[in-house]
């Protein structure tokens, strides 16, 4: 009897009377059990349930290291009208406050978003519900078509198939997005970047109105496009239309700097300037007085010059 259905019927059976001779073959249900499990791992009996007419389980304490609260169970029945007992069956068991691993999931169901990595190869079913047939066409027409026999009007052309200009438009895909499929992308981006978000609902504006927001084609243009912002938190992501952040591109527009007016030159007057900074000289007078005596006495010394040359010609000439 499977673990599944001894749990399903374990109030039906604390209801029945175990058979005598059965529930006394305590011994003989401890030996095949020690036969079966590693020595030292059976404890103490525990109790006997009755399963069926002459049909009895033992249960022997179980001390395995990780095996916390499960009981060896080993099966003993007898015939009809019989004194010998036999071992039927001998297993390992959980108890009701036994250490259990998590239900099994298939992978299919265990897999989330973020598990397929470099190399991985992750298999769709024939049926996949997100999917649905593309339009591929064929190449080459029925043999009932009305074409299928008839001769190009100009020599040396070739018929173009519908499979062959498919490609440009995007049809050439064995399989496209069915509307299931569209409806859970469209749940799983919202979810990420849509409108009841804390980043939203912060937000000063929506991307709808932002210039970062690159539209996307097909139906769900209509209510999501691509973030280009380099600083905002969605940036490469799909988001949706009522989404916004932060860096909305209108949100906070910063102000030109002000810009000082040009230069104006006034080429009429000449400025005078010094050449060296005022500085006390010797007799308390300023340098700047000091370079105007130099600059008399000089002047000066070519006069006297020309007056001692007049007075010599004038005594010559006497």
């Amino acid at each position: 009897m499977s673990a599944a259905t001894r749990s399903a019927t374990r109030s039906a059976r604390s209801r029945r009377a175990p058979d005598k001779l059965c529930a006394e073959a305590v011994e003989l249900a401890r030996e095949a059990v020690e036969e079966a499990a590693d020595p030292g791992t059976v404890g103490e009996w525990i109790e006997a349930v009755a399963d069926e007419d002459r049909v009895v389980t033992h249960l022997f304490e179980a001390r395995m290291s990780g095996y916390r609260g499960w009981r060896w169970a080993v099966t003993v029945a007898r015939a009809s009208r019989a004194k010998k007992v036999t071992v039927d069956e001998s297993v390992l068991l959980p108890g009701e406050d036994a250490l259990l691993g998590p239900e099994w999931v298939p992978w299919s169901e265990r897999l989330r978003p973020g598990d397929l990595g470099p190399g991985d190869l992750l298999p769709t079913e024939a049926e996949d519900p997100r999917l649905e047939p593309g339009f591929l066409g064929e190449d080459v027409p029925p043999p009932n078509s009305p074409v299928a026999d008839e001769e190009l009007p100009v020599p040396g052309l070739e018929r173009v198939g519908i499979g062959s200009v498919a490609d440009e438009p995007g049809m050439g895909r064995k399989r496209v997005l069915s509307r299931v499929g569209l409806h859970e992308a469209a749940d799983r981006w919202e979810e990420s970047y849509g409108p009841k978000t804390q980043m939203a609902q912060s937000a000063p504006a929506n991307c709808v109105s932002c210039g970062f927001l690159v539209p996307v084609a097909g139906s769900l243009r209509q209510a999501f496009g691509i973030c280009a912002n380099e600083f905002s938190p969605a940036d490469g992501h799909v988001v949706s239309l009522a989404y916004g952040c932060g860096g909305h591109s209108e949100a906070a527009v910063m102000p030109r700097p002000p810009q000082p007016p040009p230069h104006v030159i006034d080429e009429t007057l000449a400025d005078p300037f010094t050449l060296a900074d005022p500085a006390p000289g010797a007799n308390g007078a300023s340098s700047a007085d000091a370079v105007n005596v130099e600059a008399g006495a000089e002047a000066a010394a070519p006069a006297r010059a020309d007056a001692g040359a007049g007075a010599r010609e004038g005594s010559t000439g006497e």
